[in-house]
């Protein structure tokens, strides 16, 4: 399974999320700009003493992104998702993909690929669940659906 964070602004949520790509076997991609540093002295700084095992992917932009993926099949995470995350029916290699923690993901991004958007069903009296809660649920799943492959 792949997680994408789309100019993710919290050090803390994505190590955090590293932490759950490492442990599942899920790869991290991540689209800049960043509202941290990604070097050595900052993810120790944040306890990411395992980021090295991670084999991150970076890009500059969402077109990058999709163009290095032109068949990928995209879910992505958002609050006005028409579909529950839990009615999306995943394959081992997709590609989960969440906004940053302030903003979400571009209306561009959304207009685009409208018939892929899920969400995480809420009360509705807070504006979201904090990034890396969201990211693990939506992964276990994922993770669920296609058997647990590679997990104990």
């Amino acid at each position: 399974m792949n997680i994408v964070l789309h100019q993710p602004e919290i050090p803390h949520n994505t190590g955090a999320i590293g932490r759950t790509c490492l442990v599942t076997g899920s790869s991290l991609h991540l689209i800049r700009p960043y509202g941290f540093f990604l070097d050595e002295k900052s993810l120790r700084r944040s306890g990411l003493d395992y980021w090295h095992k991670l084999g991150v992917c970076e890009y500059d932009d969402f077109a990058e992104f999709a163009q290095k993926f032109p068949h990928g099949n995209f879910w992505f995470v958002e609050t006005s998702g028409g579909k529950l995350y839990s009615d999306a029916a995943y394959a081992p290699d997709d590609f989960l993909i969440f906004g940053s923690e302030t903003t979400g993901l571009p209306p561009g991004i959304l207009q685009k690929y409208s018939e892929k958007i899920i969400r995480i069903p809420m009360t509705g009296e807070e504006r979201s669940l904090n990034l890396s809660v969201a990211v693990g649920i939506v992964l276990y799943d994922a993770l669920r659906q296609t058997g647990f492959s590679g997990l104990s």
